[in-house]
Order: structure tokens, then sequence, then C-alpha cells
């Protein structure tokens, strides 16, 4: 390993340079080192910042002004967050804005009132005819079961059980991929305008 390492090295030693010599190798300069050689940064010539000197008594001053802002700050009572949803907007207010209602011809609305109560006698019929419909079930119903009790009570008895499986309920979920542990589902995209309050 250690030999095909050194060859390389070699090779990239006696490749011509930009400049067109052979041999000398990689052009000498601080950015493009030998392969062979360290590599090193250039040195950087910055001086370390000075420290400036702080008087001790202007630093208790602050911390003072700064303790005095706080206990104003505190005496002030908090803010309250307006809840937008019962602030009603100023334009409700305004009684200019009133919708008038259309004005019907005598021939429009005598159409309409007879439309009306056309519709009301539909539905009335229809609920008359439903009822009717329900006690005739009923009544046939009873009339049955008495029938039943006379020819057998077991029959009868087994007539009044409930049937549970009278209405079947069956239930299938998505059954195409497994569920995956731990997914939480995204929000989806909105645009969130909640404003935010700073006491």
């Amino acid at each position: 390993m250690s030999g095909i390492l050194c060859r390389s090295a070699l090779q990239l030693i006696s490749r011509p340079t930009s400049c067109g010599s052979a041999g000398g190798g990689v052009r000498r300069s601080h950015w493009f080192a030998s392969v062979l050689s360290l590599k090193t940064s250039v040195p950087l010539r910055a001086e370390p910042k000075k420290k400036k000197k702080v008087d001790p008594r202007r630093e208790l001053i602050a911390k003072e002004r700064l303790k005095k802002k706080l206990k104003k700050l505190e005496k002030i009572p908090p803010e309250l967050i307006p809840i937008e949803d019962f602030i009603i907007p100023a334009k409700c207010f305004d009684e200019t804005r009133v919708r008038s209602a259309s004005k019907l011809s005598f021939e429009e609305s005598e159409r309409r009132a007879m439309l009306l109560k056309e519709w009301s006698r539909y539905k009335h019929s229809q609920h008359q005819g439903e009822k009717a419909a329900i006690e005739e079930a009923l009544k046939a119903q009873t009339q049955a079961l008495e029938e039943l009790k006379l020819e057998s009570e077991e029959l009868y008895k087994a007539a009044l059980s409930p049937d549970n499986g009278l209405f079947p309920f069956q239930r299938q979920g998505p059954c195409y991929t497994p569920p995956i542990a731990n997914y939480e589902a995204p929000d989806g995209k909105y645009n969130d305008i909640t404003r935010v309050y700073t006491q």
C-alpha cells in the first residue's frame, strides 16, 4: 500500500507545471504544497482585540438604571389580550347599511302564496298517508301475534323476543397497507394569521 502511495506521489511531482516546464513538481506557492510535504495554513496577521477598561462605577450606575426601569414596568398592570371573536367591527354599526326587501308585483306575490298553500296541502296529505300506513301495519301485527298466541305459545314468545341479526353491521377499514406506528398526520396547508401580543 505504501509503495502505491509513493509511486502516485512521484507521478504528481514529475508532472509539468501550468507554465509548461517539465520537472520541478508543483508550483512553489503557499497555496499549492507538495503531496509529501506537511499542509499548513497561511499565518493570519491579526492582533487580538484590546479589552476596553470599564469603570466599575459606570457599571453600577447602569445596573441601578435597569433596576429602576424594571420597578416601573412592574407597577404598570399587564394589558389584556383582546378576544377578536367578541369584537364587532365598526362597519356593522353603520345604520345606513340596511338591505331593503325587493318589491314584488301583485301577481308574483299571489303566485308564491298559492304555491306555498299547495305545498302545505301536499305535505299534509303525505303525512296523513304515512300515519294511516303505520296504523294498518300495527293492526296487522297485533292481529298476527294474537293468532300466533292461539297456535303456539313458544312461537309467540320467539316472535316477541328482539332479533339481533335484523340489522347486521359490518365494518371494514382500509387494508391496503399496514398502519405506521407512531405516525402523526400532517395538519395540511393553512395560513396562520394569529396575532402575537407582547407585554
